[in-house]
């Protein structure tokens, strides 16, 4: 059973949460593109971008569930690497919704509005263009909080159970 639960833990990481991590990493510049008048070509990436963001990290919970059954499982709960890992899974999901869902929907929602609509969608360009470099450092925040805890799996420093 520990086979099947460790497989499947590690099917969901890569499956759900390499594409959320992608495709947020990439979304500030498509979208920074899309809202530039010139580059109307970006626009659908940014909201494939989006979309990815939004389904997949709903699908990467997956992740966590399996790996807390994992873990209880083989009885290393209480080991200090899992016990990191599951405090950075839990502040790279809350710097996920928190931060760079609402910015992505923040961008989507300008790219929805209505052409002329006048000076207040100018500023709300602006501010979002200003705010992109948070979405960006963010985003590099949530990929850097991943690859931690892909490295306390395969390494699991103190860990017992043979590595």
């Amino acid at each position: 059973m520990s086979k099947l639960l460790l497989s499947a833990h590690v099917l969901a990481a890569i499956v759900f949460i390499g594409p959320v991590t992608m495709a947020v990493s990439l979304f500030p510049r498509y979208a920074a593109q899309a809202l530039d008048d010139n580059r109307s070509s970006a626009e659908p990436v940014a909201r494939l971008l989006h979309r990815i963001s939004r389904v997949y990290s709903v699908l990467g919970l997956a992740v966590p569930v399996l790996g807390l059954a994992l873990a209880i499982r083989m009885r290393v709960l209480g080991d200090v690497w899992l016990l990191a890992s599951i405090v950075l899974t839990v502040a790279a999901a809350a710097l996920l919704a928190a931060v760079v869902l609402p910015a992505q929907h923040r961008a989507m929602a300008l790219l929805d509005g209505e052409p002329g609509d006048g000076t207040a969608s100018f500023s709300a360009v602006e501010r979002w263009v200003s705010g992109a470099r948070r979405l960006t450092m963010s985003s590099g925040i949530f990929a850097l909080l991943w690859a931690v805890v892909v490295v306390l799996m395969v390494v699991r420093p103190g860990s017992t159970t043979g590595a």
